[in-house]
């Protein structure tokens, strides 16, 4: 009986630090992403109007520094709207890290050229990898597109939440040295 009690005494001290040194004090921290863009549209099997874009870009962020992004989105054509759904995002800082998105909005006419601004536009952060592991949060999606060149400027505004440990810490720490 004691050595029963004694190992149900020790698995909860275990278990009970184990969970301590596991758990990592998440925070929300607002996010801007500012960049500009290429849009490759064309056929798309997995969307319903089975027309579809391929997005790759830069930018600058005060939080994340330098990062690249890709992007794949369903266009649904609306005249003289397009609308823009089923987007999958992902952005890449300069350590590598990976934060994923999901976004959805509509293209407007600006009544000059083939010149177009989002409208209605919002992201939703799903997760991602590295320091950004369960990050979570989202926001407004705004920006430009001349749809007769694929070109186009992004900007993102809003929150992003996410664990900030030992590991992160660590890992931000080696970034200078």
């Amino acid at each position: 009986m004691l050595k029963s009690t004694q190992r149900l005494a020790t698995t909860a001290v275990l278990l009970l630090a184990s969970i301590g040194a596991s758990a990592q004090p998440a925070s929300t921290k607002p996010l801007e992403i500012a960049g500009v863009y290429q849009e490759q549209a064309g056929p798309a099997a997995r969307c319903p109007s089975k027309f579809g874009g391929t997005i790759a870009g830069h930018g600058q962020s005060a939080q994340l520094g330098r990062v690249a992004f890709i992007a794949t989105d369903c266009i649904t054509p609306q005249p003289p709207l397009f609308n823009f759904s089923e987007g999958r995002f992902v952005v890449v800082t300069t350590s590598g890290d990976q934060i994923f998105a999901t976004y959805s909005g509509q293209f407007v006419p600006t009544g000059v050229g083939a010149n177009y601004v989002f409208s209605g536009a919002t992201f939703q952060i799903t997760g991602g990898n590295g320091e950004y592991a369960k990050a979570s949060g989202g926001g407004a999606l705004n920006g430009t597109q001349d749809m007769a060149t694929g070109m186009g400027t992004l900007k993102l505004t809003g929150q992003i939440r996410h664990a900030e440990g030992k590991e992160n810490t660590e890992r931000q720490l080696g970034r200078f040295n």
